[in-house]
């Protein structure tokens, strides 16, 4: 039986018009910051903080229900399309069972 699982995300965003970082981080920041207030997710920027006009974004989230990961998830996918000045050029789910194999409860 799973203890839960961790479901993560990755987006990349493109922003082809921006000119420099300042600019870029106007447009991803405050996006980030909502994204965290409004859902149970971690958020990090994790590439690209030094590229003008891309960046990939990390979320990610912790439960003992697997549907609450994926639903949790596809709505924070849902909104970093749907909030930003920039194009979603690809994104990446991926959940994790979390320990609870047969094996370890054998060895009790």
């Amino acid at each position: 039986m799973a203890l839960g699982y961790v479901g993560i995300l990755t987006v990349r965003l493109e922003m082809p018009w921006v000119s420099n970082l300042k600019e870029k981080r106007a447009l991803v920041r405050p996006v980030v910051e909502r994204l965290k207030a409004r859902y149970p997710l971690t958020v990090a920027r994790l590439d690209g903080l030094d590229a003008h006009d891309w960046e990939v974004i990390g979320v990610a989230t912790l439960s003992n229900d697997y549907g609450w990961v994926e639903e949790t998830l596809r709505m924070a996918a849902d909104y970093i399309a749907r909030e930003g000045p920039y194009r979603v050029a690809s994104e990446h789910t991926e959940i994790t069972v979390l320990g609870g194999s047969e094996d370890e409860d054998d060895q009790d």
